[in-house]
């Protein structure tokens, strides 16, 4: 089994589990390994050392300073474009599956139905579906409240 740091072009870190290198690059190339936070299926591996369980080394490493003796050179700015962190990204996802779990999917009618609801033709539901940018935009000019939200396609299946 071979265990992969990964990341999208988003910058979303997260781990792959392969049965070897062959078996990534097929995934890869079939566009199979997507990340689990927006989707994206631009992904790249990066670098990681591999994890030895060696008594010794355990023993050798040193113990942690206390906070006392941390110093600013010790925990540096993070950069402007730093990766979220893991537990923004559960957090993410959790979110994301409370929605798909409270609202009704109305696919590509979407727009319409939104409409319906804003001009009291329907009843008023949470609803969620796919719209093209330009219908995006139509719906918040005419004051429909909306936002996108990006489903990984794992999360796209039944909910459980």
């Amino acid at each position: 089994m071979k265990v992969l740091n990964l990341q999208c072009q988003h910058q979303h870190p997260f781990e792959g589990w392969f049965a070897s290198e062959d078996d990534y690059q097929s995934q890869r190339t079939r566009d199979l390994v997507e990340c689990p936070v927006c989707g994206d299926n631009t992904i790249q591996k990066m670098l990681s050392a591999p994890r030895l369980n060696l008594l010794a080394s355990r023993l050798d490493t040193p113990a942690p300073k206390e906070p006392s003796q941390t110093t600013a050179l010790d925990n540096p700015e993070p950069p402007a474009t730093a990766p979220v962190s893991a537990d923004v990204q559960v957090a993410w996802l959790k979110m994301v599956q409370h929605v798909i779990a409270n609202t009704e999917d109305v696919g590509q009618s979407f727009a319409e139905e939104a409409r319906k609801m804003h001009y009291g033709e329907a009843e008023e539901r949470n609803i969620r579906g796919q719209v093209t940018a330009e219908e995006g935009q139509s719906l918040l000019e005419e004051g429909i409240p909306v936002m996108p939200l990006p489903v990984p396609a794992a999360l796209k299946g039944s909910v459980h």
